[in-house]
């Protein structure tokens, strides 16, 4: 596997280069202020970029010219610490609040996210009214040498790699002896890991995998029954100032409309339950003949107890459907079960890798 992922390594770098001579060119070869794209700079934070600005260009001819478009690639704490879990380190915005503060601080016109990233509230003077189409939603589990296909059939006590805790908690119902342990990193350094023989499997969003043409490294795909996606999972947001007309013009045409109700559905599922990284919660929606179809789970992150809903409804009613689904299941695990979930240390919440 070493040969292969270093060659994937070497050609997903090559793949995601801007098209254009420069993503920094000087904009006094373009007559108005470029966009500026804020992104995180990971292997598949640049694809999302690179992805957004092809789709400006095609729809805006003026963005064709050479430096119209400014890639602004910025670091977040998410991606500079990765020795602490996600839990540790405070939860959800870690990969987003430097973007945030240079969009608010006008360093850049619009911000592309995985919106699995995104917390549920947004900062006041921004808004994220697009999703681009969405990817394959699913969960890729992937082995070390390939030779088991589900998690099921894992050896007991093998040692599995993740920072989600949504996974943990359905990969230990599944089977308790299994170890899970803090697994960060972008796709290419997990898959380092791997190869290393840190863990001996470990999952990772296909929908990643795919954008960067590396989803060959998947030994399978996981269906809902086996691994029920995060909120928001596969789908790509764009967020800019609430009073920026131009860039609100721009990203209007890109909005994928069944994305951003399915996505809205989700994302009103985790408001609902008030989620954070120490909560094991899995939402996910679609649309089937016309009507909006949801499933959602909340578990404890040893998989010993679980709650499951599911809803169905117009289109129209996505953020009330998935509103509802969380309140019941709110109310259905009772204050007890959150309580549990807060006094949780991370060391009791997801294990450490020892090797």
């Amino acid at each position: 596997m070493k040969f292969f992922v270093s060659f994937l390594l070497a050609s997903s770098v090559a793949a995601f280069a801007p098209s254009t001579p420069s993503a920094r060119t000087d904009s006094a070869l373009f007559m108005a202020e470029p966009l500026r794209i804020g992104t995180r700079g990971s292997p598949l934070a640049l694809a999302q970029a690179y992805e957004t600005r092809k789709r400006l260009q095609e729809h805006f001819p003026e963005l064709r010219e050479e430096g119209a478009i400014e890639i602004c690639v910025l670091k977040t704490q998410g991606d500079m610490i990765l020795d602490k879990s996600l839990m540790e380190l405070g939860g959800k915005g870690l990969f987003t609040k430097e973007l945030d503060t240079a969009l608010l601080g006008n360093e850049v016109d619009i911000c592309v996210h995985s919106m699995k990233d995104v917390p549920t509230w947004l900062p006041e003077g921004t808004v994220l009214p697009c999703n681009l189409p969405r990817e394959d939603t699913n969960d890729a589990f992937i082995h070390k040498d390939g030779s088991v296909k589900r998690i099921e059939d894992l050896p007991d006590h093998s040692v599995i790699g993740t920072a989600s805790l949504r996974r943990q908690a359905q990969i230990m119902a599944k089977n308790p002896t299994l170890k899970c342990v803090n697994f960060r990193g972008n796709v290419q350094t997990r898959l380092r890991k791997l190869d290393d023989g840190i863990v001996d499997a470990t999952l990772l969003a296909i929908a990643g995998l795919k954008r960067m043409n590396m989803d060959g490294c998947a030994t399978s795909v996981l269906d809902w029954d086996e691994m029920l996606p995060a909120v928001a999972q596969g789908a790509i947001g764009i967020q800019c100032r609430d009073n920026d007309e131009r860039s609100l013009k721009y990203i209007a045409a890109l909005n994928h409309a069944e994305t951003k109700a399915c996505v809205d559905c989700e994302r009103a599922f985790l408001e609902a339950l008030d989620g954070n990284c120490k909560t094991p919660i899995a939402g996910q929606a679609k649309i089937i003949d016309g009507k909006i179809q949801f499933r959602g789970l909340i578990a404890m992150p040893d998989g010993s107890l679980k709650y499951e809903t599911s809803a169905e409804g117009e289109v129209a009613d996505a953020k009330q459907i998935g509103l509802k689904a969380g309140q019941e299941l709110k109310e259905r695990a009772g204050a007890k079960f959150f309580e549990m979930m807060v006094e949780m240390s991370p060391q009791q919440v997801l294990g450490q890798i020892t090797k």
